[in-house]
């Protein structure tokens, strides 16, 4: 009588009156179910255009159990709800964005330093001769726009574009104090709010290129 039953068990269950349950094709044809979301390895077979699965194998995807009694099998449902599969994490930052931000970052730094350079050492600050830097990091900051394609390359994107508009603030204000013939001090810089914002920007987004990871600590505000 047990190996009838155990044959019995090899039979094919009809599944279309099972709830929760969800039938899923994949690329080589075949049929699995899924169940509350969360897939499984039981695989289904379409006969006559009706559904059946392995009697075995669709107890243990809902967590079941069966029970012999002399010709009959039970099926008994678990009382605790199949759990969903975990959502999947959000994904990081993509290799293109990371690349063309990286590129991006490093002209923002080449800007800013041949300006604070300018500033120290008491150098002529003309309009034309820092252009060259700030087109090169709008070209780039372009590229990085192109290559977002993640929200988490959207949302890192929005800090770096705060980072470049607050250099071009910096850029513009102390082009602005050269043309008036106002006196700039060498370290005019160090009491700058505008120029420490941009600073801890920088280092903000460098740890982010670090982990790959969008991550807004509110330091490019």
């Amino acid at each position: 009588m047990r190996k009838k039953l155990s044959c019995a068990i090899m039979t094919l269950l009809w599944v279309a009156f099972m709830p929760n349950l969800l039938v899923s094709p994949t690329a080589d044809e075949n049929r699995y179910l899924t169940v509350n979301g969360q897939p499984s390895q039981v695989v289904v077979l379409q006969i006559n255009g009706r559904s059946y699965a392995e009697l075995e194998a669709l107890a243990r995807a809902v967590h079941g159990s069966l029970a012999f009694s002399g010709n009959q099998i039970a099926l008994t449902l678990s009382s605790s709800p199949v759990s969903p599969a975990a959502s999947p994490a959000a994904p990081g930052l993509s290799r293109d964005f990371l690349k063309a931000g990286i590129e991006a970052m490093s002209n923002v730094r080449e800007w800013h330093s041949a300006l604070a350079n300018a500033i120290r050492n008491q150098y002529p600050i003309g309009e034309s001769w820092l252009a060259a830097f700030r087109d090169q990091a709008t070209t780039s900051l372009r590229l990085a726009s192109v290559a977002a394609s993640t929200d988490s390359d959207r949302s890192a994107f929005l800090l770096l574009t705060r980072e470049f508009n607050n250099m071009k603030q910096l850029s513009d204000k102390y082009v602005g104090k050269r043309q008036s013939a106002s006196y700039i001090a060498p370290d005019s810089l160090q009491d700058d709010d505008l120029d420490k914002k941009i600073v801890t920007c920088g280092h903000a987004l460098a740890a982010m290129v670090a982990s790959s990871q969008f991550q807004d600590d509110g330091s490019c505000q």
